[in-house]
């Protein structure tokens, strides 16, 4: 009896000092292992997300400055482009404007020679009259920029003038200018209707005698 009772105190001892052993590897309780996860990265996920939602405001805010901006430029461009529109309609409905003005005193010196021509008993003033006007409306497209060609006497030049004949004559330069049919114009230098001139040419030289 006395062994079996120290046999079994001795199984029992070894059976502590297993638990003993065992206890270490199971003793580490949950909470701590979360503790522990936790302070390697310290608010790492506090910390970086405001910093993201800020940058994507900011950006944000800088496309909607950005789109308005654009908004204003083209509606600018769109002004200017009527503004434009409307200037040149104006320019050539208008255009003539003053020119018309010039033109009315022209008119009212006309209107009064045909009033007094059926009553005027000398021809020479009703002549003299008609020269007024004309030479008031020769004077009115001068200052219009409209001048006259008129090469009478000068050399024959195709840029300027028509030549509608050649005519011998001994007493013109050959190949110039000895009659104006009808005068010519230009515009502020550009031909507007050229003139319509004879052009003299030397005369065939007289057949040799036999």
């Amino acid at each position: 009896m006395a062994k079996k009772a120290a046999r079994a105190e001795q199984d029992e001892g070894l059976n502590r000092d297993e638990g003993a052993q065992a206890e270490p590897d199971s003793a580490i309780p949950d909470s701590a292992i979360k503790e522990g996860a936790s302070d390697a990265v310290p608010g790492a996920d506090e910390e970086g997300a405001p910093d993201a939602q800020a940058a994507l405001a900011a950006a944000q805010d800088e496309v909607a400055s950005l789109k308005d901006a654009v908004l204003r430029a083209q509606a600018e461009v769109d002004n200017m482009r009527r503004r434009a529109a409307r200037d040149v309609e104006s320019a050539r409905k208008f255009a003539l404007e003053r020119f018309a003005g010039d033109l009315l005193p022209v008119l009212d010196s006309l209107e009064k020679s045909v009033e007094s021509a059926p009553s005027a008993t000398d021809a020479a003033a009703v002549s003299e009259g008609v020269g007024l006007c004309l030479k008031l409306f020769i004077d009115t497209l001068a200052k219009n920029g409209i001048e006259q060609v008129d090469p009478l006497g000068e050399p024959f030049d195709p840029s300027q003038s028509e030549a509608m004949a050649m005519v011998e004559n001994p007493d013109a330069e050959p190949n110039s200018v000895m009659e104006v049919m009808q005068k010519g114009y230009a515009l502020n230098g550009r031909l507007v209707r050229a003139a319509k001139v004879i052009v003299a040419k030397a005369p065939a030289s007289a057949a040799p005698a036999d």
